[in-house]
C-alpha cells in the first residue's frame, strides 16, 4: 500500500505545446507497471484548450465543475458540464477544454500502452474551437 498525502505532489503547468491557454494540471495517479492507470485532474481557464491528440488505450474525462467543449474529428463541438462523463474510443482523434466564458475541471483517466497514453497532434484552430 501507498498512500499519497494530499498536497505532496505539485500542481504543473503543461507545455504550451499541448495546449491552448492557462491550464494547470495535478496529478492523481501514475500507477507502476504492470498497472497501465494514469489520471490527472486538469482545470482550464475560459478559452483554454487541448490540441488534437488520441489515446491508445482511450481515455474518459468525469467533469468536476465549470462548463467547457469537446469534439471529436469530423464532429460537431460538444457542450460538457459538471457531472457529465465523456469516453473517447482508442484511438480517437479529439480536443476538450474550458468554453469561452467558464472555467472547467476534469478528471481525466487513461491507460498507457508501452509507457505511453497519448499521442499529441497539431493545435485546434480559433475557427475549430469556435465551432466554424
Amino acid at each position: 500500500m501507498k498512500i499519497e498525502p494530499c498536497g505532496s505532489r505539485p500542481s504543473a503547468t503543461p507545455s504550451a505545446d499541448y495546449f491552448t491557454g492557462r491550464v494547470r494540471q495535478d496529478p492523481i495517479i501514475e500507477a507502476p507497471e504492470p498497472s497501465r492507470l494514469r489520471a490527472v485532474t486538469v482545470t482550464f481557464e475560459p478559452g483554454a484548450r487541448t490540441v488534437w491528440h488520441t489515446h491508445p488505450l482511450g481515455q474518459t474525462l468525469v467533469v468536476t465543475a465549470g462548463k467547457g467543449l469537446v469534439q471529436s474529428w469530423g464532429g460537431p463541438v460538444r457542450d460538457i458540464r459538471a457531472g457529465d462523463t465523456v469516453w473517447f474510443e482508442p484511438g480517437e482523434k479529439h480536443w476538450h477544454g474550458a468554453a469561452p466564458d467558464t472555467a472547467l475541471t476534469h478528471i481525466a483517466l487513461q491507460e498507457a500502452l508501452d509507457g505511453k497514453a497519448v499521442d499529441w497532434l497539431e493545435p485546434v484552430s480559433d475557427a475549430q474551437y469556435a465551432g466554424a
